[in-house]
């Protein structure tokens, strides 16, 4: 198996993609059983979905870990977050009024560990941790017509840029940042009897007009498959998602230079 390389120390040691990729696993393991024991269910969304379908585990060169939730299973997780004890710290914009809001709604890290991510916009706000990372993404109804679904995704996504700007000058626009996410969570809860479903509107990275979203009958019950050496939630049909969040050529490799890490600027196991 080739070797991806995250950091290379003075001394001639490496930290790879497969030793993070370890961590991240047992990560994964402790919220999974978290998430059974509490009866909320998950699904692994993006490229953790599209290695569990397509190599039964991680894809060999991802250096990052996702997961999703519905929104009311997401505040029923907030309230049981803890019992994963304290060799994590939970950074969320309902505990950390810092938190930068333009990234997933929150991520799960853990102590004793450091990483700073590549993507200007993902800087980390909140000061009790820098620690490798689970991002956990709220999926919420959204509009059937593509008129409404796209007014309120501009709506959210100027507010991205007005808060991006305020970040960038060190201001925390707290009261902006919760009309924003206010907004997504409003959006879902008017659309809550829509049978589609996609990331909330906190998630603004996607294509107003080709948004990430998949019908919420191909969601439940979600599967456990195979998944390195244990078994993970993946949705009951996850060819929808990986449709819309991967393309339909979804198990075709990419070509080879763009089979590397991305996320990972610097890092420490």
């Amino acid at each position: 198996m080739k070797e991806y390389i995250l950091k290379e120390k003075e001394d001639g040691t490496k930290i790879t993609v497969r030793q993070l990729q370890l961590v991240l696993l047992q990560m994964l393991k402790d919220i999974d059983e978290v998430c059974q024991k509490n009866d909320i269910p998950y699904w692994m969304t993006g490229g953790s979905a599209l290695g569990a379908v397509r190599h039964k585990g991680f894809i060999p060169w991802d250096d990052d870990a996702d997961i999703g939730m519905m929104r009311e299973d997401y505040e029923r997780f907030l309230k049981v977050v803890d019992q994963l004890g304290d060799k994590y710290v939970i950074q969320s914009f309902e505990s950390h009024k810092e938190y930068n809001v333009l990234i997933p709604p929150m991520k799960i890290r853990l102590k004793g560990t450091y990483c700073r991510e590549a993507n200007f916009l993902l800087k980390n706000k909140c000061k009790d941790s820098d620690g490798i990372f689970i991002d956990v993404f709220i999926i919420d109804h959204v509009s059937e017509n593509q008129t409404k679904d796209v007014f309120w995704r501009c709506r959210n996504g100027l507010l991205m840029v007005l808060i991006a700007f305020f970040e960038n000058l060190h201001i925390n626009p707290y009261l902006l940042k919760k009309r924003f996410v206010r907004n997504a969570k409003k959006y879902g809860e008017i659309n809550k009897n829509s049978p589609m479903v996609g990331y909330d509107l906190t998630w603004t990275f996607n294509s107003f007009f080709h948004p990430v979203t998949y019908p919420y009958d191909s969601i439940f019950p979600v599967q456990y498959v195979e998944f390195e050496d244990t078994k993970l939630p993946i949705p009951k049909n996850a060819d929808y998602m990986l449709n819309a969040e991967v393309g339909a050529n979804y198990m075709s490799f990419p070509p080879e230079k763009a089979q590397a890490p991305k996320h990972i600027k610097d890092i420490e196991l």
